[in-house]
């Protein structure tokens, strides 16, 4: 047997064996749930809304797309502190944690600190940086208690997102102001959450208008260091912000938000130098801030169609010794839906984005020019064609974008959706999809490491590497071919499986090219550099499979597995980086989750994760279990006791790889947490 196969039989009989424990004692207990998303039968959960697949509301039911839904009540009892910790609970989501404050979040492959094949929005605000073409999750929050879902959507969505949706879509979309009235506080300490609190008030103001305003912060202590005892990679963060919703009248709406953050967190990592040593453990203070304010209105039309036009503006800043950067902005976006005869839906809109930002040199990285500013329009159309009203629909669609680095690029995409019954849904897709390039990829560069004297043949003078930016590099691309069932079997059991088969060319490489001697900076040294380019191709294909059972109108069971197979491959490519892709990413993913509603008003929470190992990146397998028993004594009060990664005192998830940094490792941790609601 091997070691993934007994990971797996582990995790499974752990949780299994722990649950059957608490049912043979609470059996002839059984108590009703208060939640609402508790009491619905999982056909109910069906129809269950989602707006990410479509941009437009729809059943999860009729969504042509492998999505699934985190719900609050996912969150409220996966003991979460964090969005990239509940993101866990998503099939096909590889979360791996770098540090305190970072983590390598992605979907089907290409994982890396800053992924860059992952779209992610904040209540239709995008958090996707153009600086690298990732996220940084480190300013990537909310109080989670005001979060009603976060859609996770696997596979391209870029015939309505657009390009670099090209892997996924991650949308978190918190709730109305509505329904937030009241007092909520949170607090908590634990061993590696030092310290946690939340105050967030909600109010009406008149019968057609609700606020809400809010203040949280946190501590998170540093984690474990896999060569030394040395911890000063901690965390903390505070932020603010509201939400009002208005009811303008009976057609029209209006939401406002805005937030502000301040955070600052500290890791560590090589610093290349020109002298001796060459190479200095250095940690990096980072200080984080940023504002952002959105609004959105929509016109319902009747018979569902309606008009929305959303628009916001996002200021972010970060300064740090790798380095430091202001960006501002400012996004207009326009979509109309309606129907068309019998039988179809359409769907179009159209946006702009305008992004400015200013660099500040620094000794790792050298943005030229240091100031740009970018500007993005778009336009998409999309029809649904109700082939046979109920069971059968063609779904077609197409974004046209032009960018201020590659010019235009169109996004198709093709899907074919079966309802046979109300509880069965079988779909087809597919899509073209691009990504475009990063800011640090046109522009950028990157002193990865320095070679001392003699180092690379007797004789050799000191020696920097450096990935170098090319203004030539060009759109990655996609053709993504994916098939999927989704169904409830029962009113207490469900399955969604999908299967996917992605080809990409184009994709980044690092080609080698002519060392040269540099004068600047100094010392004179040779310049090896890595010029930045398309010449590498990839095939990924695999399956993701989640199940959900009501064993007991008070028992849960939520079980997942992803397999993911990478092979790449190389057009007149010299990279050396180009074999360690596929091992950066696990091959088996498997999470199982327990949950229990017990009489005296308890909660008994069980979760297993088993992630294969990252073979590139020296990261072995593992296995975590989360445990979280509640408590709540009033329906204002809930007291709780969360453990996390309790199998093992510390474990390595992942290691970036182009920047030397110092090997974290994620620690064995636990908290209590007091909730209190008015």
């Amino acid at each position: 047997m091997t070691r993934r196969t007994r990971g797996v039989l582990f995790i499974t009989t752990a949780l299994y064996t722990l649950s059957l424990d608490v049912l043979n004692s609470y059996a002839a207990n059984q108590v009703p749930t208060t939640d609402p998303l508790e009491q619905l039968s999982l056909d109910q959960l069906m129809t269950v809304d989602v707006t990410t697949v479509a941009r437009n509301t729809q059943p999860l039911a009729q969504a042509a797309s492998a999505v699934f839904v985190i719900t609050d009540e996912d969150i409220r009892r996966s003991g979460a502190t964090s969005i990239p910790e509940a993101l866990r609970m998503a099939p096909g989501i590889h979360v791996a944690r770098i540090d305190t404050h970072r983590w390598a979040i992605s979907a089907r492959g290409f994982n890396d600190e800053l992924a860059n094949k992952l779209l992610v929005l904040m209540d239709g605000r995008t958090i996707y940086t153009p600086t690298f073409s990732g996220v940084f999750w480190d300013v990537q929050d909310t109080v989670l208690e005001d979060i009603d879902r976060i859609e996770v959507v696997r596979g391209p969505g870029t015939s309505l997102w657009g390009a670099n949706a090209v892997n996924g879509v991650i949308n978190i979309i918190t709730k109305k102001a509505k329904d937030t009235q009241g007092w909520l506080a949170v607090a908590g300490a634990g061993t590696e959450e030092r310290g946690f609190g939340t105050l967030r008030y909600g109010t009406a103001l008149g019968n057609d208008t609700h606020l809400r305003g809010y203040v949280k912060g946190f501590l998170r202590d540093a984690l474990g260091h896999a060569e030394s005892n040395r911890t000063l990679d901690a965390w903390r963060q505070l932020r603010t912000g509201f939400r009002m919703d208005s009811q303008l009248n009976s057609a029209q709406s209006l939401m406002v938000q805005g937030n502000y953050y301040d955070s600052r967190s500290s890791a560590f990592f090589e610093e290349p130098q020109l002298t001796p040593p060459y190479s200095n453990q250095t940690v990096d203070d980072v200080h984080a801030y940023g504002a952002n304010v959105l609004g959105r209105w929509k016109y319902d039309l009747g018979n569902g169609a309606a008009f929305i036009v959303q628009s916001y503006y996002d200021r972010t800043s970060r300064r740090s010794l790798l380095f430091s950067e202001d960006r501002d902005t400012f996004d207009l976006d326009a979509q109309h839906n309606l129907t068309w005869g019998n039988h179809h839906r359409l769907l179009w809109g159209a946006g702009y984005r305008m992004t400015q930002d200013e660099f500040v040199t620094t000794q790792t990285i050298v943005m030229s020019p240091a100031r740009r500013t970018l500007n993005l329009f778009s336009g998409f159309l999309q029809d649904e064609f109700a082939l046979i009203p109920n069971r059968l629909a063609l779904i077609a669609g197409t974004k046209i974008e032009h960018n201020s680095f590659t010019g235009f690029v169109v996004q198709p995409n093709g899907k074919l959706r079966w309802t046979p019954s109300e509880t069965l849904t079988l779909w087809a897709s597919v899509s073209r999809g691009f990504r475009t390039p990063s800011r640090v990829e046109q522009d950028g560069r990157v002193n990865s490491r320095v070679i001392p004297p003699n180092g690379l043949f007797p004789g050799s003078p000191t020696a920097l590497a450096a990935l170098l930016g090319n203004r030539s590099y060009t759109n990655e691309s996609l053709m993504a071919y994916e098939i999927g069932l989704r169904s409830s079997l029962h009113t207490t059991f469900s399955v969604d499986i999908t299967a996917f088969y992605n080809q990409y060319n184009h994709l980044r490489s690092f080609e080698p090219g002519a060392a040269s001697m540099e004068f600047v900076p100094t010392p004179p040294h040779l310049l090896i550099p890595l010029t930045v380019d398309n010449k590498l191709r990839a095939t990924t294909y695999g399956m993701e499979l989640a199940l959900d059972w009501r064993a007991r109108e008070w028992w849960q069971l939520q079980t997942s597995y992803t397999f993911l197979a990478m092979e790449m491959r190389a057009t007149d490519s010299n990279d050396p980086t180009r074999d360690s892709v596929p091992g950066q990413n696990p091959r088996h993913l498997v999470s199982a989750r327990s949950l229990m509603t017990l009489p005296g008003n308890l909660e008994f929470d069980l979760w297993g994760r088993y992630v294969s190992a990252l073979s590139s990146l020296g990261i072995p397998s593992y296995l975590t279990l989360d445990t979280r028993l509640a408590w709540k004594p009033t329906k204002h009060w809930e007291f709780a006791v969360v453990g996390q990664n309790l199998l093992d005192p510390e474990h390595p998830e992942f290691s970036p790889n182009f920047i030397p940094q110092i090997r974290m490792e994620v620690q064995r941790g636990a908290y209590v947490k007091a909730t209190w609601r008015y």
